[in-house]
């Protein structure tokens, strides 16, 4: 009995031990897991709605954690200032232009901090530092969001029902074209005569390249010299000349310009009936008169002849006439 009051104190003790152990591997355990132990640095970030964001909760940058949320407290008005600890080896990492958002550990996880972005050209983030935030939609506007689209592909899908009834039934210009193999034909050789088209625009262009190449080969040979072309072109006394001819040449052009308007005028003249060539012309009475009026003459003049001739034979003139002979 004396043997073991005295080794009770000492399972006591060992017990004792055993649970201080317990506890220190606890607290450094959990100190680790909340960065406690570790070097870091305080940096914010302002956000709109931090989603159900917990004091303790993560900061992720890259995939890898690096802080702590410390502190959340609100802002002015509406917003959230998220006060975090960053560890100091991760702030050679993290520049003053990175931004900040709100994600989740998973895909139904806690709410976490996310850093990400930042320019390596940038300093790096200190001690007090705010990050710009990244605003994201949050699960109930998602949700709206979610559930405009499903009435949306409702009424596509309702349409598209519509519609496909009408196919079916052979109403309108679709349903034509999908039933009608004449229409399918002619589409068909639409189609080829659009081919056909493409072809001899296809043709066209290298025939275009073809002379385009052909005119610069032609202005390489104008620019040489020792051809009519060029020497007309840069012969300044042939250029004299050449503008003298084309100035002659305007004056003959002006020339017959105005006898064609005296002839324009002649002619209008003509076919009025207020002058003598104008009545002949168009007076189809006075050109009948005219007519009648030679044919007397004609008359006259043979009759005339006659009775010269029965003169010469008349005996009171007979001898004067010899003598005229």
């Amino acid at each position: 009995m004396t043997t073991l009051k005295n080794n009770r104190p000492v399972i006591v003790g060992i017990f004792i031990l055993l649970g201080l152990a317990i506890l220190v591997v606890t607290i450094f355990t959990l100190g680790g897991q909340k960065k406690t132990f570790v070097k870091s640095y305080t940096i914010y970030a302002v956000f709109n709605d931090v989603g159900g964001l917990i004091k303790g909760g993560n900061v992720w940058f890259s995939g890898v954690k690096v802080g702590t949320v410390k502190n959340i407290s609100f802002y002015q008005n509406s917003q959230v200032l998220v006060t975090m600890n960053i560890e100091k080896a991760a702030q050679s990492h993290i520049h003053k232009d990175a931004m900040a958002k709100i994600g989740s550990d998973g895909l139904i996880g806690n709410k976490i901090v996310i850093i990400y972005g930042g320019s390596e050209n940038m300093p790096q983030a200190e001690a007090n530092d705010l990050l710009h935030v990244e605003n994201i939609a949050g699960t109930d506007d998602m949700l709206a969001t979610l559930q405009a689209n499903n009435k949306n592909l409702l009424e596509i899908t309702n349409d598209f029902k519509s519609i496909s009834k009408k196919i079916d039934s052979g109403k309108g210009t679709l349903a034509t074209l999908l039933n009608d193999p004449a229409m399918a034909n002619k589409l068909s050789n639409t189609f080829d005569n659009l081919q056909a088209t493409a072809s001899n625009f296809k043709a066209v262009s290298i025939n275009s390249k073809d002379v385009l190449l052909n005119l610069k080969d032609f202005a390489g040979k104008i620019n040489k010299p020792g051809n009519s072309i060029n020497d007309v072109v840069t012969d300044t006394v042939m250029y004299a000349s050449i503008k003298g001819t084309l100035f002659q040449l305007k004056k003959a052009a002006d020339a017959v310009t105005i006898f064609t308007g005296n002839l324009e005028k002649v002619s209008a003249r003509l076919n009025q009936d207020n002058n003598v060539a104008g009545v002949l012309l168009n007076d189809s009475l006075a050109a009948a008169s005219i007519k009648i009026t030679l044919k007397n003459l004609e008359t006259s003049s043979q009759k005339l002849d006659a009775d010269l001739e029965a003169l010469q034979h008349n005996f009171l003139l007979r001898g004067y006439f010899r003598k005229k002979k």
